[in-house]
């Protein structure tokens, strides 16, 4: 599969495209002495299309040229015989061609890109503001953005028997997609039966349906670290089978969103939610008692034991810590918080490399220095939680900071309307959105959750186009914005979070875009292999017998690590 660059490439690829086009024009009319350039403006039109995900046709670029068709067309070849350019069949005869940059000149044009910023910078001036997420969103400026266009109907319906079916998870996202049901029914042409699971639930029916001999579901939602057991398992179809990848516009998904779809270099589906764990913190109560936002986990205590009044009812922080699958994510990204991810992943620029886990070849790392790090804080942070903390999971913990009684809140963000839209919260307009703390030596980390939507491996061929299509307007950047004006908080998409109409909705999404941009966006943090979910459970389990008192720091550390190797 085609690699992609990395957002602030692409950024800078695309503002090289509009510079050489712009330029291109003023030249051209100067005086009406310069003729166009057709190798410029054959490149930029193939490399606009292919960040763009529109497919581009020899005919188009010929066009594009502004030149003669002969003079065009020998361009072209001599592009072609450079190893510039690619063609692919468009269809099974192998007649019609669709035009590709090759691996050759996606290396030059990001070269030129990043040339041309400094050229600028040494001809006209600092271009130190271009680089600021408040300006520039993944693929163009946020002061220059349109807003995204209202949902069209597919130019013809689905033909599906029986209505498209779709299995998803229970939660507030896919409920805004089920009332808007009907909007989606008039889009596709076809009724659409929606199924919604606990996470659990999900997971189990998955399975099984896997086991049938036709799928009972053209789409599903699988939670990210699903994603290797469900690959090698043959749940899911890789999705470069029956679809063009590129339409996807992959270039405007967050990073970490789109490489956790992956698994051995396929994709498996594609992200319907991007939802990084946040911190979540009352910025009233912050500064009514001269706090500044946390940014390691020495801060975090600090203002934890600050705003820990349970004389008055009100608490320090609430955090995933009910037994088993709850408290098992918070122990992966504590442990993330302490620079270490829950396997002997090798380090990288910004993180760490999950890309050969398919491979196998790696082991747990639980009963380290870090992971005692990480055990001790979450004793610290029990000192300043509510009474009822260790039965409290994924709602328990924002629900009372919702109502006042948490002061701060480890959170996802699609958790966010709980009190975005109660106009009784105290929180309503008053939370701030942080990565989480980080501990010593270590940095920030925003780590992603969220679901991506896949194609049952055992779908029925003849119902396997559709699915794409109606896969396509599910995550597309019309859904996604329509979602998160009734009521979402989570987004995939950099265009979806720069639109203007989408900025006013809620801070959330700016705020994840600029962690996204500095790197603090991640996925390592919970690996998606395919024992996961078991070591989650572990970690789950011998933490909570340590945080009640049951067993210590270094046994807790030693039986996870003891049963973690015992599976792998």
């Amino acid at each position: 599969m085609r690699r992609f660059a990395a957002p602030e490439a692409k950024t800078a690829m695309l503002r090289a495209i509009a510079f050489a086009e712009d330029l291109g024009d003023e030249l051209e009319d100067f005086g009406h002495l310069s003729s166009p350039n057709p190798n410029i403006r054959i490149i930029a039109a193939l490399m606009r299309g292919h960040i763009e995900g529109k497919v581009v046709t020899a005919t188009s670029l010929i066009g594009a040229s502004r030149a003669p068709y002969a003079t065009a067309s020998r361009r072209l070849q001599e592009m072609f015989e450079a190893g510039l350019i690619e063609k692919r069949p468009r269809t099974r005869t192998g007649k019609s061609y669709s035009m590709h940059p090759s691996e050759t000149l996606l290396d030059h044009w990001m070269q030129m890109s990043s040339r041309l910023e400094r050229l600028s910078a040494k001809h006209f001036g600092s271009t130190s503001a271009l680089g600021r997420t408040e300006d520039y969103y993944f693929g163009g400026t946020y002061m220059n953005v349109k807003s995204i266009p209202p949902l069209q109907v597919l130019p013809e319906p689905l033909k599906l028997a029986g209505g498209l079916r779709v299995l998803v998870h229970g939660d507030p996202t896919f409920m805004v997609m089920d009332n808007l049901k009907r909007q989606f029914e008039q889009t596709l042409g076809a009724q659409i039966h929606q199924r919604a699971f606990s996470i659990d639930r999900l997971r189990s029916e998955a399975k099984i349906n896997a086991e049938r001999k036709a799928s009972r579901y053209d789409i599903i939602a699988v939670d990210l670290p699903w994603v290797g057991e469900f690959a090698d398992s043959g749940i899911l179809m890789p999705l470069e089978e029956v679809m063009e990848i590129a339409q996807l516009d992959p270039a405007d998904f967050h990073t970490a969103g789109w490489q956790a779809a992956h698994w051995n270099g396929k994709l498996y589906g594609v992200p319907a939610q991007t939802t990084p764990e946040l911190l979540f913190y009352r910025k009233d109560l912050f500064a009514q008692n001269g706090l500044v936002p946390p940014q390691t986990t020495d801060e975090l205590l600090t203002a934890a034991k600050a705003l820990h009044a349970p004389q008055r009812g009100q608490y320090g922080i609430a955090w995933n810590a009910a037994r088993g699958t709850a408290l098992g994510h918070t122990v992966l990204m504590t442990l993330a918080d302490f620079g270490q991810p829950i396997l002997d992943l090798p380090r990288i620029a910004g993180g760490f490399d999950t890309a050969h886990l398919a491979k196998g070849q790696y082991r747990v790392t639980i009963d380290t220095e870090a992971g005692l790090r990480a055990a001790e804080f979450l004793l610290e942070l029990l000192q300043y939680s509510p009474p009822e903390i260790l039965s409290m999971s994924w709602y328990e913990r924002v629900r009372p900071y919702a109502s006042g009684r948490i002061a701060m809140a480890y959170g996802y963000t699609l958790l966010a309307p709980y009190f975005e839209l109660d106009d009784s919260s105290p929180a309503q307009k008053q939370t701030g959105y942080l990565p989480h703390p980080a501990g010593p030596n270590a940095s920030p980390v925003a780590p992603v959750g969220g679901y991506m939507m896949g194609i049952p491996a055992n779908l029925p061929k003849e119902r396997v186009a559709d699915a794409v299509a109606a896969l396509r307007v599910f995550t597309s950047p019309e859904a996604q914005k329509l979602y998160v004006q009734n009521g979402s908080r989570t987004n995939p998409r950099y265009s979806v979070a720069a639109d203007p109409d989408v900025r006013r909705v809620s801070p959330i999404f700016e705020a994840v875009d600029a962690m996204s941009w500095r790197d603090e966006l991640q996925f390592w943090p919970r690996p998606p292999i395919p024992e996961i979910n078991e070591i989650i459970q572990i970690c789950g389990e011998e933490f909570h017998d340590m945080l009640r008192g049951i067993v210590s720091p270094k046994e807790a550390l030693r039986r996870a690590q003891g049963r973690a190797d015992a599976i792998i």
